[in-house]
């Protein structure tokens, strides 16, 4: 039975279509302009719920993603924004932007279900998304969407590619991450900006999830990846929280990665 068609668009500022291409399982555009401010992309889908793979820039990876709304837009990165992407995005008077519907092993396969690097702030219509209480200075470099982008460089700090979710010496500092549906997430992996002696970090922190659970993860000083495997259970977000910073100096504990891994429920 055949799939049901999606659309890739490039639209302006005012929403007029500057490029499109007939509906199919596998959507290409060839873009031969350079963007301008206010430009985006637009995917269509036959129906809410469905699972894409996408690459909106040919310089970034695919990403498979939970498109909860008919059409969703991803926003050129311009000025700021432009700061946590790889300044070779975006440039230049030739984009593929690339759109399929994801394979039924795509879906099925044990995978990090927070990995988006095309999450933004707000309401995307697609998932997963992260959200945050409070970002350093409402800077893009410190935003929490950093922190599922798939960069893991993190002996720095600021633009690309050492941004992160900053928390701007804040005690009550919480990320939330959303799946958009219902997943199965049996392990947590934390990596920790690891600017020393800059940065400080947190010994322990609290993965609360909306089933009512949570689990305390004791933390070390190190910029590996840390890895928590847990009991697994069936939920639609969590909530990172309760974050402990060491007894040292510095003031700034960040976090440069978090991955959820799992099957969809």
């Amino acid at each position: 039975m055949p799939q049901e068609p999606i659309k890739l668009k490039i639209l302006d500022a005012e929403g007029r279509v500057l490029l499109t291409a007939p509906a199919a399982e596998r959507v290409s555009l060839v873009y031969a302009n350079r963007y301008k401010s206010g430009d985006r992309v637009a995917l269509e889908i036959g129906a809410p719920g469905q699972y894409c793979m996408i690459q909106f820039e040919d310089t970034m990876p695919p990403a498979l993603v939970y498109v909860v709304k008919r059409e969703i837009n991803f926003a050129i990165p311009f000025g700021e924004q432009a700061g946590t992407r790889n300044p070779k995005s975006f440039l230049g008077d030739c984009h593929v932007v690339r759109a399929r519907l994801a394979t039924s092993e795509e879906i099925a396969a044990r995978r990090n279900l927070a990995f988006n690097p095309y999450d933004e702030h707000g309401d995307t219509g697609f998932f997963p998304h992260a959200e945050a209480n409070v970002e350093t200075r409402g800077e893009a470099v410190f935003a929490a969407r950093n922190a599922i982008d798939g960069v893991y460089e993190n002996d720095a700090h600021g633009i690309w590619p050492y941004q992160s979710w900053g928390i701007n010496r804040d005690p009550e500092a919480a990320l939330t991450l959303r799946f958009g549906r219902k997943v199965c997430v049996d392990e947590i992996r934390l990596t920790l900006r690891a600017d020393f002696p800059h940065d400080s970090w947190w010994t322990h922190a609290t993965v609360r999830f909306d089933d009512g659970s949570s689990e305390v993860l004791t933390l070390r000083r190190t910029g590996e990846t840390q890895r928590f495997p847990i009991s697994p259970r069936t939920v639609e977000s969590l909530t990172l929280c309760e974050l402990k910073k060491a007894d040292d100096p510095s003031p700034f504990p960040a976090l440069t990665q978090i991955e959820a891994w799992g099957k969809e429920a």
